[in-house]
Parts: structure tokens; C-alpha cells; sequence
């Protein structure tokens, strides 16, 4: 929620970080001591620490439906299946709605993230051919990455 002064802390903690840093950077410069330029900087890092955060669980998401999809074997399906759970705890604790419209706009990079971890992952053990059909464009939604308890069928 955006208040008359900005965003929340405890309802967008990203949101937040934004908006203080440039509070900061627009600040009259009646106080000489406050470093404002090095502490908005600060406070933009760490809101780019939990934009991170939110990437890197999605990317982990995207490889693990990636593999369940396109590897024919059955065996690790119940582990990618408790990595995807961990991610998504993960993401519940993170994402905020201004991480989630980032998120969102950034959902096909990360995407390309993925499938390149995924294919290399995929050759690691010697499954050529599950790489190569890795498509070069998301068949996923950043709904999917979120619903709990949905999962890719394997492709034939």
C-alpha cells in the first residue's frame, strides 16, 4: 500500500527501500553530516538483495519444472518436486507486490536464466537431447511458478 508518504515498510518492504532512496537523494542539504548519497545507495541494495532473492527463487523454479518436463527419467522427479516447494516457501516470504510487478517484467530473462542452468544441468548427465528440447521461450507462467502444488506433466 502507498501512503501520502510513500510506500509502507511493513506492507512493501521493496517498495519501500525504493522510494527512502530517493527520499533521501532529494533531501535539502541543510545537514552536512548525513551521507545521503552512499545511504540511499545502501538502502537501494537492499532492496535489490530481496529482488535477488525473488530471481533466484523463480529461476530455481523454472529449471526444476524444465528437468520434470523434459528428462524422461523418473527418479529425481520427487526431488526437483521438494526443491520447488522450498523455493516457493522461499518466495512467499519475499515477494511483495512491487517485487511480484518486477517480477513480471522481468519473468522472460529469467526465464533464459533457467533454461541455460537447466541445459547445462541436463548434459551434466549425459541427457543431450532433453537439453536441446529445452524451448527457447517460457511455457510457464509466473502463476504456475507461484500456485502451490502445480507442477509440469512430462512431455512425451
Amino acid at each position: 500500500m502507498t501512503m501520502p508518504d510513500g510506500p509502507r515498510y511493513d506492507d512493501d518492504y521493496y517498495a519501500w527501500t525504493q522510494y527512502q532512496a530517493e527520499v533521501l537523494r532529494t533531501m535539502r542539504r541543510a545537514d552536512n553530516r548525513l551521507d545521503r548519497e552512499h545511504l540511499a545507495e545502501e538502502i537501494e541494495d537492499l532492496g535489490k538483495s530481496e529482488r535477488n532473492a525473488v530471481y533466484s527463487q523463480i529461476a530455481r523454479i523454472l529449471e526444476h519444472f524444465l528437468k520434470l518436463a523434459y528428462l524422461p527419467s523418473a527418479p529425481p522427479r520427487y526431488g526437483w518436486m521438494a526443491s520447488i516447494v522450498e523455493a516457493r516457501q522461499a518466495l512467499g516470504r519475499h515477494l511483495t507486490p512491487a517485487l511480484r510487478n518486477v517480477a513480471q517484467r522481468e519473468f522472460p530473462a529469467v526465464y533464459q536464466d533457467a533454461r541455460d542452468i537447466a541445459a547445462i544441468r541436463l548434459r551434466e548427465h549425459g541427457e543431450e537431447a532433453a537439453a536441446e528440447a529445452l524451448p527457447p521461450i517460457c511455457p510457464y507462467t509466473l502463476e504456475q511458478v507461484l500456485e502451490r502444488g502445480w507442477y509440469p506433466d512430462p512431455k512425451p
